[in-house]
C-alpha cells in the first residue's frame, strides 16, 4: 500500500474555492488542495518541496496524457480538477549526474559493440557448431528506461523477448541483427507501438500499458517485434512488407508448434478445438477419419487466418512508413 501524506495549504484556498487531488511519486500519495487559479509552476514548486524534484524535471501525467509545460497555465485551464490522480515521474540532480555518467560511459561501450556487430565476419573454418551464427544474429544490448517505474522488470521482459527460442529462430533464419533493444515511453508516443531506427540499429518497443500500472501482452509485444524486424528488410508497408511480415508470424508459430509435437501430443487435441472454434462455421464438425497432416494442414490455415487479422490491427496502429531507404521505421 503506498504511503499517505496528507498536505493542504489553508493560506492559499478556502473550501468553497479548491480542487482536492493527488500526487503520487515512487510509491508515495500526496494529497494537495489547491485553488483553481494556481499556475503549474507554483504547483510544480509544491512538488519540489515534497520530494526535492526540480520543476525542470518533473513530468506529470493524468488521464493518459503530459501536462502543458506553459508555466503559467492555471491547473483548472490544465484539466486538473476534484479528484484527479496524478502520477509524477523525475529524478534529483544528484541522482541525474549519476545515471548520466554511467549512462555515457555504457552506451560508449555500446557504439564499440554495435561497430563490431555491424562489421562483415570473418571468415573462419568451421570446425564447431552453429554458436558463431548464434552469436552474431541477435540483440547485441538491451536497456529498459530507467526514468520508467519498474525498470528491473521492464528488463525481464525484454530478456524474454531476446531469448524466446521462436525468435531467435527466424533471426537466425532470415540473418538478422539488431544492435540494441529498448522500450518507449506511452506518454512520449501515444499513437505508436513500435519503431526501427536505420534498419536494426534499434528496435524500440511500447511493452506498458498506458497508465504505467503494469505491461502489455507477452505476445502482442512479440507480433509488435515481429513487424518491427520486417523493416530491417522493408521500409513501407507494401506487399513485400506484409507477405515477409506474415511468413514470419507463420515461422514462429509453426516453430512453436514443432516443438509442442516434439514433447507430447496432448496439444494437438486443444489446438484441434481451437481451430473448430477459429475456423469452423456453426454447425461444423470434424471428420473423424480425417488424417493427423489433413487435421494439422486445417489448424495451422485457421491459424494463420487468425494472424492476418491480427497483423492488419498492428499495421493499422503503426506510424507512417517512410520510403524504403528511409532511415527509420514507425509502427
Amino acid at each position: 500500500m503506498p504511503r499517505i501524506r496528507n498536505l493542504s495549504y489553508p493560506t492559499m484556498s478556502t473550501p468553497s474555492t479548491t480542487f482536492n487531488f493527488s500526487v503520487s511519486f515512487k510509491g508515495t500519495s500526496y494529497p494537495l488542495a489547491l485553488t483553481p487559479d494556481t499556475t503549474m509552476k507554483d504547483l510544480q514548486l509544491h512538488l519540489e518541496e515534497l520530494t526535492q524534484i526540480p520543476p525542470h524535471l518533473q513530468k506529470l501525467i493524468y488521464k493518459g496524457k503530459k501536462a502543458s509545460a506553459q508555466d503559467d497555465l492555471s491547473i483548472r485551464d490544465n484539466g486538473i480538477k476534484n479528484g484527479t490522480k496524478i502520477q509524477m515521474i523525475g529524478t534529483t540532480p544528484t541522482t541525474l549526474s549519476d545515471i548520466n555518467a554511467a549512462t555515457n560511459e555504457k552506451e560508449k561501450r555500446e557504439r564499440i559493440m554495435r561497430a563490431r556487430a555491424l562489421k562483415a565476419p570473418v571468415k573462419l573454418r568451421n570446425t564447431s557448431s552453429s554458436n558463431s551464427t548464434t552469436l552474431s544474429y541477435r540483440f547485441h544490448t538491451l536497456k529498459p528506461l530507467e526514468h520508467l517505474p519498474s525498470p528491473s522488470s521492464a528488463q525481464a521482459i525484454l530478456e524474454k523477448l531476446a531469448s524466446d527460442p521462436a525468435i531467435l529462430h527466424i533471426m537466425q533464419t532470415h540473418q538478422y541483427s539488431v544492435g540494441l533493444l529498448t522500450e518507449l515511453a506511452p506518454h512520449e508516443h501515444p499513437n505508436l507501438l513500435g519503431l526501427n531506427v536505420n534498419r536494426g540499429e534499434q528496435i524500440k518497443l511500447r511493452i506498458r500499458t498506458d497508465k504505467y500500472d503494469g505491461f502489455r501482452n507477452y505476445r502482442e509485444i512479440r507480433k509488435v517485434l515481429c513487424h518491427e524486424l520486417t523493416h530491417n528488410v522493408w521500409g513501407d508497408h507494401d506487399q513485400n512488407f506484409k507477405a515477409l511480415n506474415s511468413r514470419l508470424n507463420r515461422e514462429v508459430v509453426e516453430y512453436e508448434k514443432s516443438v509442442s509435437e516434439g514433447t507430447h501430443r496432448l496439444g494437438e487435441r486443444l489446438a484441434e478445438a481451437q481451430a473448430h472454434v477459429l475456423g469452423g462455421s456453426a454447425g461444423q464438425s470434424i471428420g473423424l477419419d480425417e488424417s493427423a497432416e489433413a487435421r494439422r494442414e486445417r489448424i495451422l490455415q485457421a491459424t494463420m487466418a487468425r494472424l492476418k487479422l491480427e497483423e492488419e490491427q498492428v499495421e493499422n496502429s503503426c506510424g507512417t512508413a517512410g520510403p524504403a531507404a528511409a532511415p527509420s521505421h514507425e509502427a
